[in-house]
C-alpha cells in the first residue's frame, strides 16, 4: 500500500501520514503494531469494528513493563531517587522571571550567584506559598527533596545582546520539546492566557487535540497546558 493511502491499526483507527507543520506530533512506537515510525500520523476515518483511541492511553502497567528497553522493576537502590529539577537557559531573567511567576504562578525559592563564572541560577516551586520553609537552610533541603522544580540559569549580559537567541528545541535540528503544567480549568487558564497576552503555540481550538494547549515563554520554550480531568 503507497504510504499516502494510509492503513489501518488493529483495534485503532485508520490512519496516513502527514507532514510535520511545526505542531506537536505522534512520534515513535505506535500502540500495538511494535513498529517504530519515522512519520507522523493523523485519523482519516474511525475503524468500522473500533473506536478511535488516543495515542498513549489505554496501556495496562504490564503491557508499559514489556515495552522493550523498560525495566520492569527498577532497582531497589533507586526506590528514594526523585526527579527535582529541570534547567533553562533564558536570556532575559527578567522577563523571564516576570512570565514564570505572574502568568504560570511559580515561586522564586532560591537564587544562586557566580560572579567570577558570570552566570546566576534561579530555581522555582508551583507550589502553595505556604509550603515553602522560611529558614533559608530548610529551604534549600525542601527544595531539593521535591519533584517539579525549574532551574533558570542566565549567563550575564546575554539581555544585551540583540542578536543572541538560545535555540528552543523546536526548530531545526530538533531535541528538547517542552514543559508541562497541569491546571484545574484549561478552558479558564487560556482564557487567561489571552488576556495577559501570552504568546500561543497552539491554542485548545487549533488542530485536532482540543484537550491541550502549548504557549511560549520569552525564550519560545514551549509550555505545554493541560487538565487532569477530561473536557
Amino acid at each position: 500500500m503507497p504510504a499516502s493511502a494510509g492503513f489501518f491499526l488493529p483495534g485503532f483507527c485508520q490512519l496516513a501520514p502527514i507532514p510535520s507543520s511545526g505542531m506537536p506530533s505522534d512520534k515513535g512506537l505506535l500502540p500495538q503494531t511494535g513498529l517504530a515510525q519515522a512519520a507522523t500520523f493523523r485519523i482519516i476515518r474511525p475503524s468500522t469494528h473500533y473506536p478511535c483511541i488516543t495515542f498513549g492511553g489505554f496501556m495496562s502497567l504490564q503491557d508499559l513493563s514489556n515495552i522493550p528497553g523498560v525495566t520492569a522493576q527498577p532497582d531497589d537502590a533507586t526506590h528514594n531517587f526523585v526527579f527535582n529539577h529541570t534547567m533553562l537557559r533564558v536570556k532575559n531573567i527578567e522577563k523571564s522571571l516576570d512570565f514564570y511567576t505572574r502568568v504560570l504562578g511559580f515561586s522564586l525559592v532560591e537564587k544562586r550567584d557566580f560572579p567570577e563564572a558570570e552566570f546566576s541560577l534561579y530555581f522555582l516551586a508551583l507550589v502553595d506559598k505556604a509550603q515553602i520553609p522560611a529558614d533559608d537552610a530548610a529551604r534549600t533541603l525542601w527544595m531539593k527533596s521535591i519533584p517539579g522544580i525549574l532551574e533558570l540559569t542566565h549567563n550575564h549580559g546575554t539581555e544585551n545582546d540583540p542578536e543572541f537567541a538560545y535555540h528552543n528545541g523546536n526548530t531545526d535540528p530538533r531535541g528538547f520539546g517542552h514543559i508541562c503544567i497541569s491546571v484545574p480549568d484549561i478552558v479558564a487558564a487560556c482564557e487567561r492566557f489571552e488576556a495577559l497576552g501570552v504568546d500561543f503555540q497552539k491554542r485548545l481550538t487549533d488542530g485536532r487535540m482540543k484537550s491541550l494547549a502549548f504557549v511560549k515563554d520569552p525564550d519560545a520554550y514551549w509550555v505545554e497546558i493541560i487538565q487532569p480531568a477530561p473536557m
